[in-house]
């Protein structure tokens, strides 16, 4: 590679690491008698074997180099926001110093700011779609490597000490070399949620505390007074969603039974959670205190808690005499409804004593943390006890609330066999039109009783819908709804979509009749996902939130939470209007209806609080967090944002403590900087609007014109690795929602996967190019102002940022040895052609918007995909081989599980050197 010498010196230490790890890996193979395989790791040898086909070995080993690669660059990038921080605090972008120092300059107090802070919430939702190709074993090894990597680079250890941490790394190396990477069986639910509890209980409790500290140190390089946030009630809050076990769109696995265990896995692994943290301050709390001498209100709450636990609160109570901060979180301990046999929590109590609610130990605490204050010791409670008092608001007694998702197809049918089974027979529900469907539900919402006895049997969908509402119902009853996220609607696409689900609600139990009517306990949320709903959403909205049960149940449910506002969840998704209208067409689409939503919301008193269901990838709403949250419509952040975490970008983000803490603050600080921002901001339409929906209708009829082709459907099924992806073990989830073999049955995470895998991208630039130039050549003026915005505005540099990040990373050449797999050569011909004139017209325009070139704007990506580009051409031309060799053998009928498995790996390699999936 000529330019080799030119990034390892842009890469630096980065660099370094990188021939250091991989040197190692050299070793390791050598010393297993691998050296010929050793020869072909790139970057760090003279020169690779050329001509080689290469078997699963050699991919196995790029698969490697490529993890080692992406932990050297988070590594590198959290080095670099050190050395920038230890310079100046608020050099570093989209982080609280910086924030809060650009809220001052634009004239906001300390007070003001302050002031909003704990209206400010962010909540990140794992999910578990089919895009981890990675399998969980394999991600441990790759954590416990990174945190190697970090030792080496402490200055204090000894020559000796540094030599063990060598064979530490070459023992890791040895054994991720040894473990297979992927999925040789599907997943099932259990292991992905086991993959979800390690963030959320060995990594995000952790990293609280350090948000915190940054939180304060910002707070005080702004010049403020750090008495203003002294209390952490008073900061930002954050909180988890989980989607593993409650979605069940299109997901056959995900039961009433997997459901009601996976909210029992939850509430246990919450008080893992909470114990340890309060084991941790009885270590600490080792103050000489009598109880006599303390805190009356103190005093009278330690009574209460030992008359409460009887023999086990005299236990607690005595286990540290004379110190009376310890024997209070001893009783707290014993409060907590769980059973511990020899210091190991080992299930659930459900004897009503102790503690029921999480809102109750958090009073005791912050009782305890007061005391603390008036006894003097302000600097242990303000650290110690505002650290548990964290851990406990953050994950209460449920650790991440559970959402459960279903069609709204699904919901039709489950209502049709119920008025099947209460011999309510007639038209098929489903057929109904909207307007007697909402005639039909409007009545049936008047009463409060349900269609049938619970021992008549029902039908798959009615059965499977109540089962599993049977099971929210009963959870609820025991503990509260604080467990349940929401019941998210997907393909929402009229009013009687989301008052189907109070009806059904009102068949589970999950409602109550009050004096003015029917009132409903869970959230029921619209996911609006193609374009089409999009703009259908705001006179969705209209009705259904002038609606008497939707009125009734928002302010019950506000009652519930204790919250200040009447507030409705609306969910918007960004890869099936992607994947519908191409890239402009879809993020417009996405900021006109936040846009007009917000202003509904407002309509009728009702802040609108949008789910953003994000992906790993550009064309399914991936993008910086800092950028993504400036570039959001007015009064559509206001202090709250909820977002997806999906599949592979969980283990990027969050796998280590550091660039967990850096992720988490982006959210924290841009959603209560743009909250405060926009306050203090008249609400108007974005000054581009019309450019963009000129550019929104040109670039989705041209995109339109390629995916509506009879022949696209050939290029997409030969061209691409589609099949071996949907033969692949990467996650539970099938690759479809129905089975059908229609590029609309397809989920989006597919779809992007197998463009992404032919370095194609085509779903995040197509019909740019067209539009751009259509707009420069008869709107010289228009395409001046964008390209002048496009370093003002956050919205269009957010998009086109994407757009040129997913160009840098598309390769012709490539695209073209993968369109040789094709048998259709009219279609080929015509579908290729079409796609390489689009990707030179977007690079074209691309050189006229801007004024540099990306090399020069953005060093690190562009000298990051040249490294990459290296050992990618090999894998490309490895797995096309495969491609065709397992297409043949599946026409002969011959067995291919072998080649299966090599096929695949090639597709994780390749996954894990472009850093995304779907």
């Amino acid at each position: 590679m000529n330019d080799l010498h030119l990034v390892k010196e842009r890469m630096g230490n980065s660099f370094h690491d990188l021939e250091f790890i991989l040197t190692c890996l050299k070793e390791v193979l050598e010393e297993s008698g691998e050296s010929d395989l050793a020869r072909f790791i790139p970057w760090i040898n003279e020169e690779t074997p050329k001509g080689v086909e290469l078997g699963i070995k050699h991919i196995q080993l790029y698969s490697m180099v490529f993890h080692v690669l992406n932990l050297i660059e988070v590594n590198g990038a959290v080095q670099h926001r050190r050395k920038k921080e230890s310079d100046c605090l608020s050099s570093a972008n989209g982080l609280w110093a910086q924030k809060l120092h650009n809220l001052k300059k634009e004239g906001l107090s300390a007070a003001e700011i302050a002031g909003k802070l704990n209206t400010v919430k962010v909540e990140p939702v794992l999910t578990a779609h089919p895009t981890e190709a990675k399998r969980i074993t394999v991600l441990e090894h790759h954590r416990q490597l990174y945190l190697l990597l970090v030792q080496r680079q402490n200055s204090m250890f000894s020559e000796q000490e540094q030599a063990q941490i060598t064979d530490e790394i070459k023992l890791l190396l040895d054994t991720l070399w040894r473990t297979g990477e992927i999925y040789l069986e599907k997943p099932n639910v259990e292991s992905e949620l086991r993959n979800v509890l390690h963030y959320l209980t060995n990594v995000f409790p952790d990293v609280l505390p350090i948000l915190d500290r940054r939180l304060e140190q910002a707070w005080v390089d702004a010049g403020f007074d750090p008495e203003m946030i002294e209390d952490i009630r008073n900061r930002p809050k954050i909180s988890f969603g989980n989607w593993v076990g409650g979605d069940r769109d299109g997901h056959p696995l995900v039961t009433d039974v997997v459901t009601a265990e996976t909210l029992k896995t939850l509430r246990l692994n919450a008080f893992v959670v909470i114990r340890r943290s309060l084991l941790d301050l009885v270590k600490k709390l080792s103050f000489t205190h009598s109880l006599d001498e303390a805190d009356p209100a103190l005093q009278l709450r330690m009574l209460e808690m030992r008359a409460v636990l009887g023999k086990e609160g005299d236990e607690a109570f005595f286990r540290n005499n004379g110190e009376c901060f310890r024997q209070f979180v001893n009783l707290c301990l014993a409060m907590l409804p769980v059973k511990v046999k020899r210091n190991h929590l080992v299930e659930l109590k459900e004897e009503n004593v102790g503690y029921t609610y999480a809102t109750e130990l958090l009073n005791d605490l912050v009782l305890l943390r007061e005391s603390m204050i008036k006894y003097g010791a302000k600097r242990a409670a303000l650290s110690y006890l505002n650290n548990a008092i964290r851990v406990v608001d953050t994950f209460g007694f449920h650790l991440a609330k559970l959402d459960v998702r279903q069609n709204s197809a699904f919901h039709d049918k489950a209502i049709d066999q119920l008025l099947h089974a209460s011999a309510l027979n007639g038209d098929t529900y489903a057929n109904w039109t909207e307007e007697r469907k909402q005639m039909f539900l409007n009545c049936e919402l008047q009463y409060n009783r349900p269609f049938v006895h619970p021992s008549i049997k029902l039908q798959e969908n009615a059965s499977a819908v109540l089962k599993t509402y049977d099971e929210l119902a009963k959870h609820v009853e025991k503990y509260g709804n604080a467990a349940i996220g929401s019941l998210i609607v997907s393909m929402t696409r009229s009013v009687s979509d989301l008052l189907a689900v109070y009806l059904l609600q009102r068949e589970a139990g999950l409602s109550e009749f009050t004096e003015d009517g029917l009132v409903c306990y869970l959230p029921v949320v619209p996911l609006f996902e193609t374009i089409g709903d999009l703009e259908n959403s705001i006179d969705i909205m209209e009705t259904f939130l002038s609606h008497p049960v939707t009125q009734r149940s928002l302010a019950y449910q506000r009652k519930q939470s204790n919250g200040a506002d009447l507030v409705q969840m609306v969910m918007v998704g960004y890869s099936d209007s992607n994947k519908d209208g191409g890239i402009l067409a879809s993020q417009w689409s996405l900021y006109k209806a936040q846009y007009a939503l917000a202003e509904i919301g407002k309509k009728h008193g009702v802040r609108i609080r949008f789910f953003h269901g994000r992906g790993g990838s550009v064309s399914r709403g991936a993008g910086p967090a800092n950028w993504f949250i400036q570039a959001l419509p007015h009064s559509s952040l206001q202090g709250d944002l909820r977002e997806t975490e999906q599949g592979e970008t969980i283990e990027q983000k969050y796998a280590n403590k550091m660039n967990a803490s850096y992720n988490l603050e982006l959210l924290l600080a841009g959603t209560a900087s743009s909250t405060l921002l926009q306050q203090h901001k008249p609400r108007t339409p974005h000054s581009l609007g019309a450019i963009f929906e000129w550019m929104a209708t040109e670039s989705c009829e041209f995109y339109g014109k390629l995916i509506h082709n009879p022949n696209f459907i050939h290029f997409f099924s030969q061209a691409t690795p589609i099949d071996a992806i949907e033969s692949s073990k990467i996650g539970s989830r099938p690759a479809r929602r129905t089975g059908e073999r229609t590029l609309a049955d397809l989920r989006a995470i597919p779809w992007v996967f197998s463009w992404n895998q032919t370095r194609c991208n085509m779903t995040s630039w197509y019909g740019v190019g067209y539009t751009l130039e259509r707009l420069f050549s008869e709107q010289p003026e228009n395409f001046s102002r964008l390209k002048e915005a496009l370093n003002t505005d956050p919205l269009v540099r957010y998009v086109f940022t994407n757009v040129e990040s997913s160009l840098d990373s598309t390769d012709e050449e490539i695209i073209k040895a993968y369109a040789d797999l094709m048998t259709n050569l009219e279609a080929k011909d015509e579908i290729l052609e079409l796609l390489l004139e689009e990707l030179n017209r977007t690079r074209a325009m691309f050189a006229k918007l801007q004024d540099s070139s990306f090399e020069e704007r953005r060093e690190n990506r562009y000298h990051s995909t040249q490294l990459r580009a290296v050992a990618l051409k090999p894998l490309h031309q490895s797995q096309i081989r495969l491609l065709k060799q397992w297409r043949e053998m599946k026409k002969t009928g011959e067995d291919t599980e072998e080649i299966l498995i090599t096929l695949l790996t090639s597709i994780n390699a390749i996954a894990s050197a472009l850093g995304t999936t779907g």
